[in-house]
């Protein structure tokens, strides 16, 4: 596990470091998809958890309780996140293995949760009232906060309220509106921004993305996002969901719809949302943000849409993110969404 951060977070990581005086028994790390929230919030949980901690605040990378840490095995460490993370993890890793794990386990993804279940709230409960193996800190990491249900948050919320000494929780959002008003009055919030434009276009060009340009103005900014799409080839499947925006027919909605129904939700909003922000933009600025290469389909939809319907439109999008991690029926989700987009075009 490296110890660096990002090129864009240096500055809200010496800021960071000012807290450890008289440390928040809870932090939340707040701000858009994309930017390395999480890889912060945990670089900052490994330097809490090292033992010969760095003058610049990072982990030294070579002592016990680093190495423990790099493995996921630290005693005085939790890591919550929704099953289905693990999942993809281990797929992934299998991916540059031989394939016999995953094979040998097909039950996995059927049963794989996208919550953070209330059983691992409450096995916390053993892990804060015992004594720390280190004679330190203990750190719970916890993200996506948002993937909380009611019973796992209020779980939450009651170790919140009654926090046990040195025991440090780090919550990690995109979407920290979603939370609890309560588990939010009880965490110090740390905004993590939009990196500057220059900033993340060099870094990725450095790290070999052709066409950064256009595939960082495609995610909205978010660099991590942008490289990641970037190394999946995942520009086919985006421009056949633009496409049946710039041109749309109940037909191409339905075909859509069944094609895309195994898209993650949250990554088709994001698109239909950059989308009809760049309808609204061009209406009545003339200026095209995130799609570019589409600027003449822009350009005929946006003489088109009535403002009141756009807004609406816009806002309604925006509140599918509350359902997005777990649509009953990811089909409709995706149809309902698409037939209510149509609107803008009669």
């Amino acid at each position: 596990m490296e110890k660096h951060i990002y090129p864009w977070q240096k500055s809200l990581w010496n800021q960071i470091q000012q807290r450890r005086e008289g440390l928040p028994h809870a932090i939340l790390f707040h701000g858009p998809a994309g930017i390395g929230k999480v890889d912060l919030a945990e670089r900052f949980a490994q330097s809490l958890l090292c033992e010969q901690i760095q003058p610049d605040g990072y982990a030294c990378g070579t002592c016990v309780s680093c190495g423990w840490f790099a493995k996921y095995s630290h005693p005085d460490y939790r890591r919550l996140r929704p099953d289905i993370l693990d999942q993809e993890d281990a797929m992934a890793a299998d991916d540059e293995g031989d394939g016999e794990e995953e094979a040998s386990s097909p039950k996995t993804k059927k049963s794989a949760s996208k919550v953070i279940r209330i059983s691992q709230v409450r096995d916390l409960a053993d892990f804060a009232n015992i004594s720390t193996h280190r004679h330190g800190n203990r750190v719970v990491l916890l993200y996506p906060a948002e993937t909380l249900n009611t019973e796992s948050a209020n779980a939450l919320l009651k170790m919140l309220e009654e926090p046990h000494p040195g025991t440090v929780f780090l919550l990690v959002s995109s979407y920290p509106e979603s939370l609890l008003p309560t588990i939010l009055s009880r965490c110090h919030k740390i905004p993590v921004s939009m990196p500057p434009h220059a900033e993340s276009l060099k870094w990725l060009q450095e790290q070999g993305v052709k066409d950064a340009e256009v595939w960082l103005a495609e995610q909205g900014g978010a660099p991590l996002s942008a490289y990641a799409l970037a190394q999946a080839g995942g520009r086919e499947e985006m421009d056949e969901f633009l496409s049946q925006l710039a041109r749309p027919t109940v037909e191409g909605v339905l075909k859509t719809a069944e094609k895309m129904q195994k898209t993650p939700a949250v990554q088709l909003i994001a698109w239909l949302q950059r989308w009809l922000y760049d309808i609204f933009s061009m209406k009545f600025t003339g200026v095209i943000r995130y799609y570019p290469r589409y600027k003449s389909e822009l350009a005929v939809l946006a003489e088109r849409a009535d403002p009141t319907t756009l807004l609406r439109i816009l806002k309604t999008v925006s509140a599918r993110n509350e359902i997005a991690d777990h649509p009953l029926a990811p089909r409709l989700f995706v149809e309902d969404m698409l037939l209510e987009y149509m609107e803008i075009c009669s």
